[in-house]
């Protein structure tokens, strides 16, 4: 449907559909057609105080969103507003988001509460599938959908740091949990009497000359020379691995990587789509 809009629309405007303004207007009137034209997805990864939003066309991101907890009702009405052919919502979580949201969105859209018991693209082995959360759950799943009968280790770097493998016969084994970056700064400052609260920097020394270059050091060395540990172990085993970096500190860990990674801050929210086309009554 968006081809033939664009097509109409550039219909509309002839030789002048060359001049960029021209261009940028007939594909945003191309985006508006879709608004009204096509069903849309939604999903929503639910976290404690921020909330990311994404919709998609079929398997397309069209947009991502984001808002702070206060914020979440009206953010869900200006969302059905900009997007009133959304017809399917799934959540990662429901334990911060307030009955009044949920009762919101499901007036509004047929809503999915992604749990262990959801429809999944792969055989899930995990010994406590229960316990697994949403957010794994949804990662593997991106991983079954875009790489087939791989070998893949998703890397989520973000409050924690989490692996997951997908075996090349569409198992999930299982994987390990680690503290995140931000969790380590905050670790040595709660848990000892005089170490200061740093945020992670670009820059840092491999040997720190000073209290808080050694914090910086220590943290962020920490983290890259763990994960290159992690893939080097899977690799032994596994040879022809796929590696993927998803999460908050994807971008800002991938160049401090000494492995060939694919970075990709969609993942969790493309897997959260897959699934809810597997769950579509």
């Amino acid at each position: 449907m968006s081809v033939l809009h664009f097509c109409f629309v550039s219909s509309l405007f002839g030789p002048r559909i060359n001049s960029m303004p021209y261009l940028f207007f007939a594909v945003e009137i191309t985006m508006y057609f879709c608004r009204l034209c096509n069903d849309m997805n939604l999903t929503i990864d639910v976290g404690n105080t921020l909330y990311k939003f994404a919709i998609f066309n079929g398997n397309i991101l069209v947009e991502k969103q984001r808002c702070e907890k206060q914020d979440v009702i009206q953010h869900i009405k200006q969302l059905f507003v900009s997007y009133p052919k959304i017809t399917h919502c799934i959540l990662s979580s429901v334990g911060s988001l307030t009955s009044q949201a949920i009762t919101l969105l499901e007036e509004l859209t047929s809503v999915h509460v992604l749990s262990h018991l959801s429809k999944i693209p792969y055989t899930n082995t995990y010994k406590t599938p229960e316990t697994l959360g949403p957010d794994r759950i949804a990662l593997v799943a991106a991983a079954a959908m875009k790489f087939p009968k791989k070998d893949v280790l998703v890397i989520d770097g973000g409050s924690a740091i989490t692996y997951d493998f997908l075996s090349a016969e569409n198992q999930y084994i299982g994987g390990s949990i680690a503290p995140g970056i931000t969790m380590r700064y905050k670790s040595l400052h709660s848990f000892t009497a005089k170490l200061p609260l740093l945020e992670k920097t670009a820059t840092i020394a491999k040997i720190g000359n000073s209290t808080e270059a050694a914090i910086h050091s220590g943290v962020i060395q920490g983290v890259t020379f763990e994960i290159d540990g992690v893939i080097h172990q899977y690799k032994d085993q596994y040879t022809d691995l796929t590696i993927i970096l998803t999460g908050g500190d994807a971008h800002f860990l991938r160049d401090r990587l000494k492995n060939d990674i694919f970075a990709n801050s969609n993942f969790l929210l493309e897997g959260l789509n897959y699934i809810l086309e597997l769950n579509k009554d």
